[in-house]
């Protein structure tokens, strides 16, 4: 048993690596966000080898990269499938996919906003800084209009945050709800 959990883990690891930055891909085309040259080799050279295969499939549609998106979830889909060797039912490890697919993507935009903080209070001028901003703009910009600076402080970033906690809460209670 400690050997698959070991298993579990180093599995769990890498995919959790390789669908971010397949949903990092899928975001930063769904917001037309150029990256710096270093993060579009480092994103480009680890997904390719999943993404070129799923777009013969699956072309963009409407300026969105499917592949990615569908990539990210089969990359969960297989982590998740060795609950499936552990005793698991079929529609068990889609739910546990599911979830934890969902999850990926608010721990992702969770980090993206967390980043920007710090840019914004060690150094607004670093080289990933505009990038990091244009990631988060889609998600800050719909409260920046509900809630304005106040005092020169902008309280979106902590608002959204909040916000994904409440909807990482909603999704736990739907997955598990009988």
């Amino acid at each position: 048993m400690l050997f698959l959990t070991i298993l579990q883990y180093i599995i769990d690891t890498a995919a959790t690596v390789i669908g971010g930055v397949l949903l990092l891909r899928f975001w930063m085309q769904a917001v037309r966000v150029r990256p710096p040259g270093a993060v579009a080799q480092f994103t480009f050279t680890l997904t390719d080898w999943l993404v070129k295969p799923l777009r013969r499939i699956m072309p963009g549609l409407g300026g969105y990269d499917w592949a990615s998106l569908v990539g990210a979830f089969l990359i969960v889909l297989l982590a998740s499938s060795l609950l499936f060797v552990v005793g698991y039912d079929v529609q068990m490890v889609l739910l546990h996919a599911l979830l934890r697919f969902l999850n990926w993507i608010i721990y992702g935009f969770m980090a993206l906003l967390i980043i920007e903080a710090i840019f914004s209070w060690i150094n607004p001028n670093a080289p990933l800084a505009p990038f990091v901003h244009a990631l988060n703009e889609p998600l800050l910009r719909p409260v920046r209009k509900v809630i304005p600076p106040l005092g020169g402080l902008d309280l979106s970033v902590l608002v959204v945050l909040v916000l994904l906690q409440i909807a990482q809460l909603v999704l736990s209670r739907v997955f598990v709800a009988p």
